[in-house]
C-alpha cells in the first residue's frame, strides 16, 4: 500500500483543502475565530478578557464588530507577556489556563531571537492540526507534473529533534519536530525514517552516524528538515559510501521539504549533492503551529492555512508599530486577511488552538497573491539592522549575498551580521561561511556593499551619512556549526541567526576571540 493510498484508505478528507480553494479567506478566518473563542471562553484567559461577550458580537450583522471587540478586549502579547502572565501556570500543571484542559507538551523554540529557548505550549488539538496540514501538503503533490508514483511508495526521511522528550512531571518538553514525530499516526510508521530507535537519540553526531549506516537499506523518496543539517547528513553519506551524489544510493529521491530559514543561500551547494533535478517544497511550520506550505509546483510562495486552528492578524512592519529593537508597541495597527495589500511587509499575530492569543510570532511576511492567500517570509521582527535608519531586512541580505556569491562563484553556506558602533557613527560586521577557498574579502566587501545599495535605498543613503563602513570576514562553515554545538543548538529546527544582537552578539565575539579569529 502506497503512502497516498493509505491517506485515502484512512478516510482523510480533502474537504478542508477544497474549502480553502473556494471559500473567501475572510469567511474561513471568521469561522476559525468563532471555533477558537467558543473553545476557550471558559478558560482563565477567556474569562479575564470576556470571550463570552466577544461571542455575542459574532451574532451581530455588522461586518467586523467581532474583530473590533476582540481588539478592544484582548491586548497584543509577545512571548514574555504570554509566558509570565499565563503559560507559566501550564508548566505547573494548572488546567484551563489559555486553552481547555492541561497542556501535555511544550516545544522548545530554537531561541534565535533571545538568549535562551522558549517554552511554547502544544495542545493535543495542535498536534492533530499539524498532522492534518501535513496530510494536505502531501495531497497537494497529486497536482505536480512529472512526479513518478514511486514517490508515494518509498520512505520519508524526517530529520528533526529527539522523540525522547524530557519528562518534567506535569508535561514533556522538546523540539517541536520531536513532539510531532512521537505522535505520528500508526499508518505512517512504515514510511517514516529513520525509525523510532534512531529518532530517540539525543546526541546529534551519533544520530547522524546511525542514519549514515542505515542509508544503504532505505529507499528514500522524500526528505524533510532544516537545510543546514540535511546538507551535513547528505555530505556525510556521500563521503562514507564514496559516492558521486546522493542519487547513487537513493535513486528515487524526488522531493526535499524545507523550512525554518530561507533555502536560497543553501540551494547552490545543495544541488551539487544531487545526481539530477528534484522538487523543492517550502513549509512554514513554527513552534506555534503549521502556518503555510507551498501548494503548487515550482513557485516561491506558500499558501496560508486559514481553516485549521489559527486566526491571523497582520501588523504593518513600520516604525509606528515597532520600536528600533523590533519590539511591538502597545496598540499597533492590526488588519484581518481581507484588509492586507500585496508587497507590503507585515508582522504576524496569531491566536491558536494551543492557547496563544494575539501573539507576536516574530516573523515578517509579504503577500504575493492576496486572492490566493500566498505569502513569502521576509525575515524576523528582530532580525534586521536599523542602527541609523538603514532598515536592512533579512530579505535584503539574502538577495544581495546570493547575487555576490553567484558573481564570485562561491558556495554560500551560512552568514550573520552584527551592528557595531564606530565612534559616534555606526557599522556592520559581516561573517560569511563557505568552504570555497581563496575568496578575496576586499572584493567581496565592495560587491556586497554595492548590491545592498541596489536593493535598499535607505541603506544607500545612510552609507553616505551615519553608516560609516562595513567589514567582511570569510570563515569556514564549521565555525558556524561549532558555535551552534557550543550553544546546544544542533539538529532539529535550529538555525543560525542572520542578525546577532545583545547577549548573542557578545557570545559570538567571545567565541571568535577564543578560536583566534580577529
Amino acid at each position: 500500500m502506497t503512502l497516498l493510498g493509505n491517506l485515502i484508505k484512512q478516510g482523510i478528507r480533502i474537504r478542508e483543502s477544497l474549502d480553502q480553494d473556494y471559500t473567501p479567506p475572510f469567511e474561513l478566518q471568521k469561522t476559525e475565530f468563532r471555533k477558537l473563542i467558543i473553545a476557550a471562553r471558559n478558560t482563565q484567559f477567556g474569562k479575564a478578557y470576556d470571550f463570552s461577550n466577544i461571542l455575542k458580537s459574532l451574532k451581530k450583522h455588522e461586518h467586523k464588530s467581532f474583530y473590533e471587540d476582540f481588539k478592544s478586549h484582548v491586548p497584543v502579547h509577545d512571548y514574555n507577556k504570554m509566558f509570565e502572565n499565563w503559560w507559566h501556570k501550564c508548566l505547573d500543571g494548572e488546567k484551563d489556563v489559555t486553552w481547555p484542559g492541561t497542556i501535555k507538551y511544550f516545544a522548545l523554540s530554537s531561541g534565535t531571537s533571545g538568549a535562551s529557548s522558549k517554552h511554547i505550549p502544544v495542545s493535543s488539538e495542535m498536534v492533530r492540526a499539524i498532522q492534518k496540514t501535513s496530510v494536505r501538503q502531501i495531497l497537494s503533490l497529486s497536482r505536480y507534473e512529472g512526479l513518478p508514483s514511486s514517490v508515494f511508495e518509498g520512505g520519508t526521511l524526517m530529520v528533526g529533534g529527539s522523540t525522547d522528550l524530557q519528562d518534567n512531571g506535569n508535561y514533556a518538553e522538546g523540539d517541536l519536530s520531536g513532539i510531532t514525530t512521537s505522535n505520528l499516526p500508526f499508518w505512517f510508521q512504515r514510511f517514516y525514517k529513520p525509525g523510532k530507535k534512531i529518532s530517540k537519540k539525543k546526541d546529534w553526531e551519533e544520530k547522524l552516524d546511525q542514519m549514515t549506516l542505515k542509508a544503504k537499506d532505505w529507499d528514500i523518496t522524500i526528505i524533510a528538515g532544516v537545510p543546514a543539517w540535511i546538507t551535513i547528513l547528505i555530505e556525510k553519506i556521500i563521503k562514507h559510501y564514496n559516492l558521486k551524489n546522493i542519487h547513487e544510493i537513493w535513486p528515487n529521491f524526488e522531493i526535499y521539504v524545507h523550512g525554518g530559514v530561507a533555502f536560497e543561500p543553501y540551494k547552490t551547494g545543495f544541488k551539487k549533492l544531487l545526481g539530477r533535478e528534484i522538487n523543492y517544497i517550502e513549509t512554514y511550520l513554527a513552534s506555534e503551529g503549521f502556518i503555510a506550505f507551498q501548494a503548487n509546483q515550482g513557485v516561491d510562495s506558500m499558501k496560508l492555512v486559514l481553516n485549521n486552528g489559527i486566526f491571523y492578524e497582520f501588523v504593518p512592519f513600520v516604525e509606528e508599530n515597532f520600536d528600533d529593537d523590533g519590539n511591538i508597541v502597545d496598540h499597533p495597527e492590526t488588519l484581518m486577511i481581507d484588509e492586507v495589500e500585496e508587497n507590503i511587509e507585515y508582522a504576524l499575530l496569531i491566536s491558536t488552538c494551543s492557547g496563544a492569543w494575539r501573539y507576536l510570532i516574530g516573523d515578517t511576511i509579504k503577500f504575493v497573491s492576496k486572492p490566493d492567500s500566498e505569502i513569502i517570509i521576509t525575515g524576523r521582527t528582530k532580525h534586521f539592522l536599523s542602527l541609523c535608519g538603514e532598515h536592512l531586512s533579512v530579505d535584503n541580505m539574502n538577495h544581495a549575498l546570493l547575487d555576490v556569491a553567484k558573481e564570485m562563484n562561491f558556495d554560500l553556506k551560512e552568514f550573520t551580521v552584527l551592528g557595531v558602533k564606530h565612534g559616534s557613527l555606526f557599522g556592520h560586521d559581516w561573517y560569511i561561511g563557505t568552504d570555497t577557498p581563496d575568496i578575496n574579502e576586499g572584493e567581496l566587501k565592495e560587491k556586497l556593499d554595492a548590491k545592498l545599495k541596489e536593493v535598499n535605498d535607505d541603506y544607500k543613503v545612510e552609507r553616505i551619512a551615519a553608516l560609516k563602513d562595513i567589514n567582511v570576514k570569510v570563515l569556514p562553515n564549521k565555525v558556524f556549526i561549532e558555535f551552534m554545538e557550543l550553544k546546544g543548538k544542533v539538529g532539529g529546527q535550529n538555525k543560525f541567526p542572520r542578525v546577532l544582537k545583545g547577549e548573542k552578539q557578545s557570545d559570538w565575539n567571545n567565541y571568535l576571540s577564543e578560536i583566534g579569529v580577529n
